[in-house]
Formats: C-alpha cells, sequence, structure tokens
C-alpha cells in the first residue's frame, strides 16, 4: 500500500511466496507501477502523437488507447524547444480589483463581427455586439454590411438613454474603421461621450465583448450541432 492506503500489489499466498497476476496488473494499467520510459522513447512519442503534453500521453499510456504505445510513465524531463514556438501565447492581462462603472450605461463596450462565411436570409453578414460593463447586459445587431454600423449605433445610443433615461458616459471599441469615423465623432463630441479605443492588436483591452463574441458564437455552433443542422451554416 501507498502512504494514502490504496493497495498497489494484490496477491495469493502459496505456502510462503506470493504470486502475482502480472498480465492483470497490465489491463488495469496502474501508472504508478510502470518503469520509467527512456529519454529516446519519450520524445519519439511526444512527437509522433503531434506533440501532445505528457499527462495526456500518460492517460493514453493508462488505458491502453494508442496501439503500439509502450506503457511506461512519461515524464518530461525539459521543455519542448518546439512546443515553446509552436504554442506560446500573450500572457492575459490581470483582472482588475475595481470595476469600471458603478451604474449602468457608463461603459459600453462595442466590436463588429463578420464577413461571415454565409449570410442570413435578408443578406446580412455582421453582427454588432455591444455589451454593458456595468450588468454585462448583452444587445446584438445584424447588419449587411460595416457602412451601417454609424447609422445603427446612433439609433441605439438614442433610443437606450431614452429608455433607462441614464447617459452613456464612455464607449470602448477596436480601432476598426466603422467606429474610427467623422460621423460618430461627431455625434459623440455632441452628446458628450468619450470614446475610448484599444491598442493596436491588443484585443484583451476590449476583452469583455471580444469573450461575449466567443460565448455567441460558440453557443450558435452549439445549437447548430444539436440540431443537425449542416456545420458550414
Amino acid at each position: 500500500r501507498n502512504l494514502e492506503g490504496v493497495d498497489l500489489l494484490k496477491g495469493d499466498r502459496l505456502t510462503n511466496l506470493y504470486t502475482i497476476n502480472l498480465h492483470e496488473m497490465a489491463s488495469a494499467s496502474p501508472i504508478c507501477l510502470m518503469a520509467r520510459a527512456s529519454s529516446t522513447k519519450l520524445w519519439l512519442w511526444h512527437q509522433r502523437l503531434s506533440h501532445l503534453n505528457f499527462d495526456t500521453i500518460n492517460d493514453l499510456a493508462r488505458n491502453d488507447l494508442v496501439a503500439g504505445l509502450p506503457k511506461f510513465k512519461y515524464h518530461k524531463e525539459h521543455l519542448c524547444p518546439s512546443c515553446e514556438q509552436g504554442k506560446s501565447k500573450r500572457a492575459s492581462h490581470p483582472p482588475k480589483p475595481v470595476p469600471n462603472s458603478r451604474q449602468r450605461l457608463h461603459l459600453l463596450h462595442m466590436d463588429l463581427c463578420g464577413p461571415m462565411r454565409n449570410s442570413r436570409i435578408n443578406g446580412k453578414r455582421y453582427v454588432l455586439v455591444i455589451v454593458d460593463n456595468y450588468s454585462r447586459y448583452t444587445w446584438v445587431h445584424f447588419l449587411r454590411s460595416k457602412d451601417e454600423a454609424p447609422e445603427v449605433i446612433i439609433k441605439f445610443l438614442k433610443r437606450i438613454m431614452v429608455l433607462l433615461q441614464s447617459p452613456v458616459i464612455i464607449i470602448r471599441t477596436d480601432n476598426g474603421t466603422e467606429f474610427k469615423n467623422q460621423v460618430l465623432k461627431e455625434y459623440f463630441d455632441t452628446v458628450g461621450i468619450s470614446h475610448q479605443t484599444s491598442s493596436v492588436r491588443t484585443l484583451q483591452q476590449n476583452g469583455v465583448v471580444e469573450r461575449r463574441n466567443r460565448t455567441l458564437v460558440e453557443a450558435a455552433r452549439t445549437m447548430l450541432i444539436f440540431s443537425r443542422a449542416p456545420l458550414f451554416l
């Protein structure tokens, strides 16, 4: 038994000897009883399995899910240089301890997705997503082209400020021309809205609406799969 009291080996006693069935042990494949793979085999199988992480390789070996994969314990000796380059990603921005806004409509995040591969029946291929930073309430508008964005945004702002009886103070977007144009600039200056834009190639600064975009896309894809509709839609 190990320190946690879990049985590691079981055998039958015959006369004064204990016999252990190694075939049954191999079928159960307890990874703790396996010999450690040599460095050559370790990296060979790491490469053969498309540079899979070693925890997953151990799971595959333990459950005998890959034909020909030796039942060893695969322990990473050092970082794989190819994995360091191919799997590297930008560090996420630390969360803010204090929220940006303390009331609804104080800060709105906006982003335009598209063009989608397949248009709707009415020809709309763009999706304008607007998220309220305080409540995380989300509005979605479908557009035929990016040129419709300024008109749709202005109509939305006029309607929502009257409906909720609250002014919009800040709007945060990326640097797309659908947001940075003379029409919206003149309207924002007229009503006193501050327009903030994220730095170039820094989507994290507008992460609230970017994550909401992913949520919407994943929800749509899941519903298509559930309804058995063609995935190319």
